[in-house]
């Protein structure tokens, strides 16, 4: 890293100019330059009034999961223990890369078929944390949990219209 007072080239990760000595650790903060950055990163989960969770048992089959999802028009289901906790998420995706090209498919169970242990955000979690999340694991929905159970689920749709409302309205 550079130090933007002498020009001294610094080891990555470096807490001080090797040379000058000016703290370098300010520089690897994130900073909030305009609306949709602020927001992005102080907003949390909650601001974006996640829908309500479409869910399935565990132990439903997929003709059920699809007649949900199409019912409700949503990319996802929930897929819950007998005691609601979250254990799975069943996507499109899914239903296209495991699924698809089996037969008689409406009966074969959901747990067959569902990433299991998902990764999950609460209604507390930032924005940026949510997005970070969606990035490195490429998933576009994420479910919103509180105490185990679903509450929510959010997409990256989600994100995006929040940040042209953001947009919008400077």
């Amino acid at each position: 890293m550079y130090c933007p007072t002498c020009g001294h080239v610094n080891k990555p990760g470096s807490d001080a100019c090797g040379n000058c000595m000016l703290p370098l650790v300010h520089l690897d903060e994130p900073a909030m330059h305009d609306r949709v950055e602020r927001s992005l990163m102080t907003d949390p989960v909650a601001i974006l009034a996640p829908r309500e969770p479409v869910t399935v048992g565990v132990e439903d089959h997929l003709g059920e999961a699809v007649r949900r999802m199409i019912d409700r028009g949503v990319g996802a289901v929930l897929v819950t223990a007998s005691d609601g906790e979250l254990v799975g998420i069943l996507t499109e995706r899914d239903f296209l890369t495991k699924v698809a090209g089996q037969s008689g498919f409406a009966d074969l169970p959901v747990r067959e078929f569902m990433t299991p242990d998902p990764e999950i955000v609460s209604p507390s979690d930032s924005l940026a944390f949510a997005l970070g999340k969606m990035d490195a694991g490429g998933y576009r929905h994420l479910p919103v949990v509180t105490g185990g159970k679903p509450v929510g689920v959010v997409s990256v749709r989600d994100i995006l219209r929040h940040v042209t409302r953001i947009c919008q309205s400077g």
